[in-house]
């Protein structure tokens, strides 16, 4: 029989519940312990703690020092922050306590161009642990770069991709909703999106990923965002945003070689954003034209996670990409 593969939960926000949720329903699996720094569910039964019907009898830990001594794990699922100086230090530890990662970090998903020092670090701290970190996700990880590259590989030829993604966030999460400025007046948007920590992460990850899997080299890189306006009242479960304030953000990548564009990323995200759907359009021999629809971000991501973790702990030891394992499956 095969052992299952034992696994600590490491950020409890909604993204952790849900993997943990599937770690717990999945076959094969099996959920040791989780880890989270809010007061609120340290201590707590994890069971009550990710929505579940019942307790599962052990309590949330506020550290990874808390919990490794105690659980003979194989591997975790982290889901914290988008940002190397908050997540880096996490997974350094996490390969410390000697257990395999997989993070939604979006910095992580392709950090070799943009932060190689950073990501050599993890890099090199998983090879002297014997440990693989796999950085992944639905976007970056796979709608905007993973399954583009892998599309090219029934073409002869590729001259341009662009790739689209509309998402409806009026069925999304509270959090999501603010990312996207949704209440913001236009000057608001425009001072938070300075910050740097609003709007989607990881379109240039995805650009990198993709240029440096169809062996192109970028000449230059450039991004935009611009609020998208309520021109009536918009409601949801979470918000109420009045005409004239943001609903929602365009954001558009366009990356060239020295002698065109060669891909373009667009991200939509907006409350009541019509014809939500991912188009991924490449131009070459043939041209393609791939539309999907009904690819819902959060169960998306969470799915990802925990389907990627046969491959990972197959894997040899490193920092990897989606581009480096075998095609991530639904295994069960």
């Amino acid at each position: 029989m095969t052992k299952n593969v034992r696994v600590i939960q490491f950020g409890l926000g909604s993204i952790g519940a849900a993997t943990a949720r599937l770690v717990h329903r999945r076959s094969g699996l099996e959920l040791l312990g989780a880890i989270d720094i809010d007061p609120v569910k340290v201590g707590e039964d994890v069971g009550s703690i990710i929505g579940l019907d019942a307790p599962l009898g052990f309590s949330v830990a506020n550290s990874i020092d808390d919990i490794a001594g105690q659980i003979e794990a194989d591997i975790v699922i982290h889901t914290t922050s988008s940002f190397f100086p908050e997540f880096k230090p996490q997974i350094l530890e996490i390969l410390d306590a000697g257990y395999d990662v997989v993070s939604t970090s979006e910095e992580l998903s392709f950090p070799w161009l943009t932060h190689h020092e950073e990501g050599s670090e993890i890099d090199n701290a998983a090879k002297k642990a014997g440990k693989t970190v796999l950085g992944t996700g639905v976007n970056p990880g796979f709608l905007m770069d993973s399954l583009p590259v892998c599309l090219t590989g029934i073409c002869e030829q590729v001259e341009h991709i662009d790739v689209q993604r509309v998402i409806d966030a009026s069925a999304r999460r509270e959090p999501f909703q603010l990312k996207i400025g949704s209440g913001l007046s236009a000057e608001e948007f425009e001072e938070r999106m300075k910050t740097g920590r609003m709007g989607h992460s990881g379109l240039r990850e995805s650009a990198d990923m993709i240029f440096h899997s169809l062996g192109r080299k970028m000449a230059s890189y450039e991004s935009s965002v611009e609020p998208i306006i309520a021109d009536e009242t918009t409601e949801t479960e979470h918000l109420s945003v009045q005409p004239g304030l943001v609903i929602g953000l365009r954001q558009v990548a366009t990356a060239k070689t020295e002698t065109h564009e060669f891909l373009k990323l667009t991200f939509i995200a907006a409350l009541d954003a019509e014809d939500e759907k991912d188009t991924i359009t490449i131009v070459g021999t043939p041209s393609l034209e791939i539309t999907l629809k009904g690819t819902n971000g959060d169960l998306a991501t969470a799915a990802i996670a925990v389907n990627a973790i046969p491959r990972v702990v197959e894997a040899d030891p490193g920092l990897v990409t989606m581009n480096d394992l075998p095609i991530v499956t639904c295994r069960q």
